[in-house]
């Protein structure tokens, strides 16, 4: 591919393109989830507030359940029109829906009608993140040079985890200068506003990025949608793709989610020190995923992805039972190890999702099976790890949630071929 081995400054905006935009369709996405227990207040009201809170994970959840038809419509797109098209629809997608939670009216002024309406504001945003985490790190894979495929992908997942972590300490922020009567009357809706002056950003990048025309292959196969052709001639990589996704999945929004809402109401921090913690881990998580891709790009994907899942399937419970203690520097420390096997997880699986599919399905391929295991169990994985709670009385049984999910991937991992090195033109 034309130009992949230079590395100046179309690398950096092709670089900057998959990075910017992740990072508004993240910290978008995931200020709902940091301020879960404030919307179950105004939106899904209960005497009980673990019921508002499970309400207001439903909704999170919602979203999720939108991100196999982002999966669809984007990676059409983006195998059939072209991957710069779908990377800028889906800022778009993002930014509107995003203004009109900010501004959005609360039960107490319209009733039930707020409900429905922030479940159908996060279904749309729903199907703009099933969009854009795929076909940004397939995006970037395509344009890296193949030494160097897994560090380029990992900027994908390096702008999701920019995303969250800003939305977190945004949402720190937030806590610190507002009263508890200013944040529930209005200081929330202060992140989603932000979050709108990103989208200029991330659109006009990607909008000035060039498009590399798509390739249409002379065969029977060409002829008919790329997802039905990755549904008949790839059902094995689907499968296999879908099984290292789950523990990502469930541990990234369990960890980085649902423990924020966790830790104030199970072990009594405080809201904004549950933030601080977040934000501390995330930043680890950020600077760890480049050096993690760099070692995936010279030692393998598959021993890295091992490490990972194998690490999140042996330490869960150890790990929780470590932050359940209302002590700071325990609490860190639980989540900074979490955050170090999910940068050895998720540094190399961005190169290893591309590198599993041909380029005339890749994009619907990977998308599908990002985001059908995403939705079922990512999305759901704070509402699951709430009803643990609350059913069997633990407030640490989740952990074993983790555990068996990152066991799956780990088995899944041992069947898969090492892609290090391939061409992604076979």
């Amino acid at each position: 591919m034309a130009g992949t081995t230079q590395v100046g400054g179309k690398n950096i905006r092709v670089v900057a393109a998959g990075f910017i935009g992740n990072i508004l369709e993240w910290y978008d996405f995931a200020v709902y989830g940091f301020f879960a227990p404030t919307i179950g207040k105004l939106f899904f009201p209960s005497d009980d507030p673990s019921t508002s809170l499970i309400a207001s994970f439903g909704a999170f959840a919602a979203g999720f359940l939108m991100r196999p038809v982002g999966a669809v419509l984007f990676g059409h797109i983006g195998d059939r029109i072209g991957r710069k098209k779908a990377l800028t629809i889906s800022v778009i997608m993002m930014a509107v829906p995003t203004l009109l939670v900010g501004i959005l009216p609360t039960h107490a002024q319209i009733g039930v009608y707020a409900a429905v309406l922030m479940v159908l504001l996060r279904m749309v945003q729903g199907v703009s993140v099933g969009g854009e985490y795929t076909s940004s790190f397939v995006f970037l894979v395509e344009h890296a040079p193949p030494e160097r495929r897994a560090f380029f992908g990992s900027w994908s997942m390096i702008g999701a985890t920019c995303g969250i972590l800003l939305g977190s300490a945004v949402g720190a922020l937030v806590n610190s200068l507002t009263t508890d009567e200013q944040l529930l009357n209005w200081g929330w809706r202060l992140p989603f506003l932000a979050g709108v002056l990103v989208a200029f950003v991330g659109y006009f990048i990607r909008h000035g990025i060039p498009e590399e025309p798509i390739t249409k292959e002379p065969t029977e196969k060409a002829k008919i949608s790329p997802i039905r052709e990755a549904l008949t001639y790839h059902r094995k990589e689907l499968l296999q793709a879908a099984g290292l996704n789950l523990m990502i999945a469930v541990t990234f929004y369990t960890v980085f989610i649902y423990l924020a809402s966790w830790l104030e109401e199970e072990v009594g921090e405080p809201r904004g020190e549950a933030l601080d913690i977040n934000t501390i881990s995330m930043a680890v998580l950020s600077i760890a995923l480049p050096f993690a891709a760099m070692l995936a790009d010279k030692f393998g994907r598959k021993p890295f992805l091992l490490i990972g899942a194998g690490g999140v399937a042996l330490f869960s419970y150890p790990l929780i039972n470590l932050m359940h203690h209302h002590n700071f520097t325990m609490i860190l420390t639980g989540q900074i190890c979490f955050a170090l096997l999910l940068a050895c997880f998720g540094g190399a699986l961005p190169a290893t999702l591309t590198e599993l599919f041909k380029r005339g399905v890749r994009v619907s391929a990977a998308s599908v099976s990002y985001n059908l295991t995403f939705a079922i169990f990512g999305g759901t994985a704070p509402v699951v790890a709430a009803w643990l709670v609350k059913e069997t009385g633990n407030p640490v049984s989740f952990s074993w949630y983790l555990s068996a999910m990152a066991v799956v991937s780990f088995l899944i991992c041992l069947t898969i071929r090492e892609t290090h090195g391939t061409s992604l033109d076979e």
